[in-house]
């Protein structure tokens, strides 16, 4: 395929599977269980961090996240007292377990108290057409509390070429605008022109079968090559062939 007709491809791909039914067994539909912007980028961000494994796993154990937070996590992130955290202990997904959640809830207490909100920390360093640097700082942000060492590997870093892909899903999520009532684009201060594209096993595959990417491993200097590949498809919004990709990937082992 040419350039064009790769395009014409994948932007077919992208109509089929970005629409409201890709909701039904996505991670996705966490957050879309709240309403208010707080409740969705703390939803979104705790489901995203641990989608990694079975999706129905990753489905029925951040449910169990949101149960724990009492349904209302920013509430909880800003309101718990310590005895609060002991019932968080029992959580375990993979390696991610009840002390990284207690973690979490504390580093997301100290962006929300002295930081104004995830939101603000990755725009204050974002970049004209990438995140990654936002993402590095807001790692640095995120464990500059007092913090367990084990926890910063729940936390992807392209510094340290990680490609990230769990955090740069949770920024599709809550960057981009698709008025198909998938991604929120709550956070309207950065652009879906910044945003790279998830990169894990599914997409990398396809994307390496469809010449957007020939690096074999799935790391920062990966995302690098897929980024200017997609921006070539479409430079105002990349990550919109995230959908094809997966849906690619998954629901026809393409």
């Amino acid at each position: 395929m040419n350039t064009n007709e790769l395009k014409s491809f994948l932007d077919a791909k992208v109509e089929q599977y970005n629409n409201p039914k890709f909701i039904e067994s996505d991670p996705i539909q966490i957050p879309h269980q709240f309403s208010k912007k707080e409740d969705i980028e703390i939803a979104g961000f705790l489901t995203a961090t641990i989608a990694w494994g079975n999706r129905k796993s990753i489905i029925k154990n951040a449910n169990r996240m949101m149960q724990l937070l009492d349904h209302a996590p920013h509430d909880f992130v800003l309101n718990h007292l310590e005895s609060d955290l002991e019932k968080l202990t029992s959580f375990v997904h993979r390696t991610f377990n009840g002390l990284d959640f207690i973690q979490f809830i504390k580093s997301l207490n100290h962006i929300y108290t002295n930081h104004n909100g995830m939101e603000a920390v990755f725009v204050k360093h974002a970049e004209k057409d990438s995140l990654q640097q936002s993402i590095h700082k807001f790692k640095s942000v995120f464990f500059e509390i007092e913090h367990l060492s084990r926890t910063q590997k729940h936390v992807g870093d392209p510094l340290k070429n990680s490609a990230a892909k769990r955090i740069n899903m949770f920024l599709r999520w809550m960057i981009r605008t698709d008025n198909c009532g998938v991604d929120f684009g709550i956070w309207d201060s950065l652009s879906p022109a910044q945003l790279s594209c998830p990169l894990d096993v599914h997409s990398g595959n396809v994307a390496r079968k469809l010449g957007l990417l020939k690096r074999k491993q799935n790391d920062a200097k990966a995302l690098r090559e897929f980024d200017i590949s997609l921006r070539q498809l479409d430079s105002n919004d990349p990550v919109k062939y995230d959908f094809a990709l997966f849906g690619l990937g998954v629901f026809e082992s393409f």
